[in-house]
C-alpha cells in the first residue's frame, strides 16, 4: 500500500501542495489590493505566451515558458492600459475584454498547431495533467533516500518546489514594502517606496507562479488558488501575518482533500471512474471559502468594510 502510494500519488499531491502555496501567497495581497481579478487574468493570458513559446522551440522546457508568459503578461498590461485610456471605459471592463480575447486566441492556437508529440492541447490546459505525475521509479519510502529514483521524479516536481521558494522568499524580502503599500500608498510613497515597481513586481511573481502551475494544474486550479484561500483566510483574521499563515493552510487541505476526493469520492458514492484532481481541488477552495464566509469570525467586518 505504502509502495503505491508513493508511486502513484505523492508526487501529485506535493505538486498540488506547491503550486496551491505559490499562489496563494501573491494572491494574499492581490485579495487586500481589490485586484483579485488580476490572478484570474493572468491565468488566461499566459496560455497564448506558452504556445507561442512552444511553437517556436518545439520544447516545453521552463524558460521558454517563461518567457513566453512574461512577454503575454506584458502585452495584456499595454492592452489593457490602452482600452482604458483610448475608450475610457472602467478597468475591469478592459480586464475581463483582453484576458478572454485572449485565452480564447491561445485556445484556437493550441487547436490549430500540432502538439502530439507532448501533453499540451486545450483540455491539458483547462484541467492540467496532475493524474499523470507519478513517480514510477519509486519503490516505497526508501526511494526518498535513492538518488536514481529521486533522478526520476517527474520534473514539475523540482520546478514548481523552486517557484513556491522562490515567491515566498520574495514575499518575506518586500515583506513591509508589500505590507504598507497595500494598506496605504500614500503614505508608503511619502516614505520613498517605489509603489509603481512594487505593484508590477507583485504581478510578475504573480504570473512566474501562475506559469509554473499552469503546465501541471491547468488554468482552473490556478484561478482558484489566487482566490479562494486568501479570501478565505481574510474572513479569519484582521492580521496580515496571520491571514498569510491561513491562507497557507486552506491551499494546503484544499490541494490534499481535492486529490483524495477526486480519487476516492466517486468511488465512495457508487461510482466507477476518478474525476479531475485540478478540478476538484478547486472544488474544495471555493467550498471552504464558502464556509469562511458563513463562520469566519471576521465575516461581519470584512462585509462593512466592503459597504462603506
Amino acid at each position: 500500500m505504502g509502495s503505491e502510494f508513493v508511486m502513484l500519488s505523492l508526487t501529485p499531491i506535493l505538486i498540488g501542495i506547491l503550486a496551491s502555496i505559490a499562489c496563494a501567497l501573491p494572491g494574499n495581497f492581490l485579495v487586500l489590493r481589490r485586484q483579485a481579478l488580476i490572478g484570474d487574468a493572468i491565468s488566461h493570458v499566459v496560455l497564448p505566451g506558452i504556445v507561442v513559446a512552444f511553437l517556436l522551440t518545439g520544447t516545453v522546457a521552463s524558460l521558454p515558458m517563461m518567457i513566453g508568459a512574461a512577454g503575454a503578461a506584458t502585452i495584456a498590461v499595454i492592452l489593457i492600459e490602452t482600452i482604458k485610456r483610448l475608450g475610457r471605459i472602467e478597468p475591469g471592463a478592459a480586464m475581463g475584454v483582453v484576458f478572454t480575447s485572449m485565452f480564447a486566441g491561445g485556445v484556437l492556437l493550441l487547436e490549430q498547431s500540432d502538439t502530439s508529440s507532448v501533453h499540451l492541447d486545450v483540455e491539458h490546459a483547462l484541467m492540467g495533467n496532475l493524474e499523470s505525475l507519478v513517480w514510477f521509479a519509486a519503490d516505497g519510502w526508501s526511494s526518498l533516500l535513492d538518488p536514481v529514483a529521486l533522478a526520476a521524479l517527474p520534473p514539475e516536481l523540482p520546478r514548481i518546489a523552486a517557484v513556491c521558494a522562490l515567491v515566498a522568499g520574495l514575499t518575506y524580502l518586500f515583506w513591509r514594502p508589500l505590507k504598507i503599500s497595500t494598506f496605504d500608498e500614500g503614505f508608503a510613497q511619502s516614505m520613498g517606496i517605489p509603489t509603481t515597481a512594487i505593484s508590477i513586481g507583485l504581478v510578475i511573481a504573480a504570473a512566474v507562479a501562475a506559469v509554473a502551475a499552469f503546465d501541471a494544474v491547468g488554468s482552473i486550479i490556478v484561478i482558484a488558488m489566487f482566490i479562494c484561500p486568501p479570501a478565505a483566510a481574510r474572513l479569519m483574521t484582521n492580521r496580515l501575518e496571520v491571514q498569510v499563515g491561513w491562507s497557507t493552510v486552506f491551499a494546503v487541505v484544499s490541494a490534499v482533500l481535492g486529490y483524495v476526493f477526486a480519487g476516492y469520492g466517486p468511488l465512495w458514492l457508487g461510482g466507477q471512474h476518478a474525476v479531475s484532481a485540478a478540478g476538484m481541488i478547486a472544488t474544495v477552495s471555493g467550498v471552504i471559502l464558502g464556509l469562511a464566509c458563513l463562520f469566519g469570525p471576521q465575516r461581519k467586518r470584512v462585509g462593512e468594510a466592503a459597504t462603506d
